[in-house]
């Protein structure tokens, strides 16, 4: 166990169509960490099911838990900002409702706080698995350093927001979560970038991702290419990116996201997409 006494929170949201075994086993791999929360603050995104609310339920009972059931389901950015309003320590990690953490991920990253008081955000490498974490199809590396990050910015999002741990009053000062249909986490990002804000990522997989048709059928469609566009124009008129930048990325997210197929989407970002 880490001898480490700096204090965090994690910051979990959950919606009805989570799976409870996952849910489980995802909370599970945050609680058994070499350097354990001090908080879970438990977002429940509107109504969920008897068998996920059971799995929730168990969890009340532990002191380090804090759990906010919202009356409807407000979507991920709100979800998130109303969790970290309810963060009570300016460290706050995030993780999804349905992966897994690396039992090391914690302790990881608060010693990159540590040794850089000046970061903001700290995030790392994702494998993907398919049923079990045995089973890697693939992983998400990013760039390591500040420059390189913000560079990597201009073409994609260059943070795995399931990895991250944050300083949460420098996310407050950049305007916090903003729901932007599954771009979220990237706005967030480009406005700290334009607040002068320190990245970093650790160069090891901190979290297991479960992934399959499902997720790339999210990764497509003509909702998600306009939410991605219209991030784009954005990037564009705050002079985050050029002209020649801004249509290189439209025209690439265009035929990826709507004219390719799913199962060769699914081909097209485990190879191409994920590095």
């Amino acid at each position: 166990m880490s001898s480490n006494t700096t204090r965090f929170s994690v910051l979990v949201c959950v919606y009805g169509g989570d799976d409870p075994r996952w849910f489980a086993t995802a909370v599970d791999s945050i609680l058994n960490q070499t350097a354990r929360p001090n908080e879970v603050v438990l977002v429940v995104d509107g109504p969920v099911p008897e068998a996920l609310d059971a799995v929730i339920a168990g969890y009340e009972a532990d002191p380090v838990f804090h759990v906010i059931r919202l009356p409807e389901n407000v979507g991920h950015g709100e979800a998130r900002r109303t969790g970290m309003g309810a963060c009570t320590h300016d460290l706050v990690a995030v993780m999804d409702a349905d992966d897994i953490s690396t039992p090391d991920r914690f302790e990881r990253q608060l010693g990159a706080f540590a040794n850089d008081p000046a970061l903001a955000v700290v995030g790392g490498i994702i494998t993907e698995f398919v049923d079990t974490p045995n089973n890697t199809v693939g992983c998400r590396e990013v760039f390591l350093t500040d420059a390189e990050i913000k560079q990597d910015m201009k073409k994609r999002c260059p943070m795995n927001l399931v990895t991250v741990m944050f300083r949460k009053k420098m996310v407050e000062q950049a305007g916090g979560f903003v729901d932007w249909h599954c771009e979220e986490d990237y706005y967030l990002w480009l406005r700290m970038a334009r607040a002068d804000m320190k990245f970093a990522n650790i160069s090891e997989s901190l979290v297991n991702v479960r992934v399959g048709k499902e997720m790339y059928q999210r990764r497509g469609g003509w909702k998600y290419f306009a939410s991605e566009a219209r991030l784009q124009r954005w990037m564009l008129r705050h002079k985050v990116i050029g002209p020649v930048t801004y249509l290189t990325n439209v025209t690439k997210r265009l035929i990826v996201q709507v004219l390719l197929p799913n199962r060769l989407r699914g081909w097209v970002f485990q190879k191409f997409a994920r590095s």
